[in-house]
């Protein structure tokens, strides 16, 4: 959430910013509810000056013994007034504060201005996609021959869009997140957290998802909590209504939970295999730093998730998002991209955005400067990565001609086996 006070002073950059980023905000109705707000505060505060001079000539009729029933009457009318119109700037301001709430930030100066993501900037690439001597497959039908990934009985259980892994396959999706959890805590010096994969509605207004993203999510009925739709929300929420120490920041934790979207609007986009799933498993980054440093934190964030991807010998780049192509929430945003040989192309695999003060505002997450007064953390986020997606590029990318699938050497030890087998058995080492 921006600060109502800049909004108000700074009305050509959010006519900007909503022009870069290719959104309408109805600013003319901002604008009126503003004025009529300000005429009737202007108006009680008069009514609360007339009150408090008549007070003062109540006491001096009654002391005299002399009539006051007109004041009297006229005060009565005064203070209803008063009611009145306490009420109508209550109404007021929570029509503001939820037209606040659906104002996306403003990018960073460093972003480039794009209308879609065309016009995203690849900022570096590492690694080289690998060399097959036959055409490689996509994921779905190497998972499913090799009986690691099964998709009928989900449907079953389940519908569309859900995914049942077995034998080798569910442990190859455990191993990637016990990996990615151990090297962030081990080598990152990030805190893990496992919190709860139900989060209610405040903690997802404070984030941003809504009211912006509710027909993206699955709202529990008859009650006000929603499943997750990402562990930024729960990790942001760590600290809601709360004020940190300055010298503990920065402050990093990480957490795997299960995620859930509708992916409400996205038919025929990527309905094979794990792609697009309703569930899906992450390992979630999240920093809140001082402000001063919070774009130094990011782009360490982003090589943070980066060494995974490495680790893992995966062929990957990093792209600065666009202007038009950020998410709702951030000022900058880096998005990580992992190769896929079956279709020839790349594969968001993480997002890590700074969204400055925007979170922490909307959720009161403040910190306490030595001899200064308080003010809003920056807080940043990044997948450190998607599970289900790096599964998707470990299959895809170390696939052999025979069915079987190569384990990354950075694997092998939390998998028991160097390589699953065409009919899904472990290969190789024991441990």
């Amino acid at each position: 959430m921006l600060d109502l006070g800049y909004l108000r002073e700074h009305l050509d950059v959010i006519e900007k910013m909503a022009r870069d980023r290719c959104v309408t905000i109805d600013l003319d109705t901002f604008r009126q509810i503003d004025l009529e707000r300000r005429k009737l505060i202007f108006q009680s505060e008069h009514l609360k000056a007339e009150r408090n001079k008549a007070s003062e000539e109540i006491a001096r009729l009654k002391k005299e013994k002399q009539d006051a029933s007109a004041i009297l009457a006229r005060m009565k009318e005064v203070s209803d007034q008063i009611k009145e119109d306490n009420a109508a700037i209550w109404g007021l301001d929570e029509k503001l504060r939820q037209f606040m709430l659906t104002i996306p930030n403003i990018p960073h100066s460093s972003v480039p201005v794009g209308r879609s993501s065309e016009d995203n900037v690849e900022v570096r690439r590492w690694g080289a996609p690998p060399k097959f001597d036959f055409t490689p497959r996509p994921h779905w039908e190497v998972g499913e021959s090799a009986g690691i990934l099964d998709f009928s009985a989900a449907i079953k259980m389940s519908g569309t869009r859900f995914a049942v892994y077995r034998g080798l396959g569910s442990q190859l999706e455990r191993a990637i997140a016990n990996f990615f959890l151990d090297i962030h805590t081990r080598e990152h010096g990030y805190t893990e957290i496992l919190p709860p994969f139900i989060v209610n509605t405040a903690a997802l207004t404070g984030v941003g998802q809504l009211p912006k993203f509710a027909a993206e999510m699955f709202h529990l009925e008859n009650t006000d909590l929603w499943l997750t739709p990402t562990a930024e929300v729960e990790l942001t929420n760590l600290y809601r209504d709360e004020t940190i120490d300055e010298d503990l920041l920065p402050i990093k934790v990480c957490a795997w939970t299960a995620c859930f979207r509708a992916e409400a609007g996205a038919a025929g986009r990527d309905t094979r295999g794990l792609k697009r799933q309703h569930q899906f498993q992450k390992v979630e980054l999240f920093k809140f730093t001082h402000p001063d440093r919070s774009y130094d934190e990011l782009e360490m964030l982003v090589r943070n998730a980066e060494k995974t991807l490495e680790r893992l010998g995966l062929h990957h780049r990093v792209v600065q998002l666009c202007t038009a192509d950020m998410g709702f929430a951030s000022s900058k945003t880096y998005d990580i991209e992992v190769w896929l040989p079956s279709s020839s192309e790349f594969m968001e695999i993480s997002s890590c955005s700074n969204t400055e003060a925007f979170q922490a505002r909307r959720s009161g997450i403040r910190f306490k400067p030595k001899g200064g007064k308080s003010d809003f953390v920056h807080t940043l986020n990044g997948s450190g990565l998607a599970v289900g997606r790096t599964w998707i590029a470990i299959v895809e990318n170390y696939q052999q001609k025979d069915g079987s699938i190569v384990i990354p050497p950075a694997l092998v030890p939390y998998m028991g086996a160097e390589k699953i087998g065409p009919h899904g058995e472990p290969l190789g080492y024991r441990g």
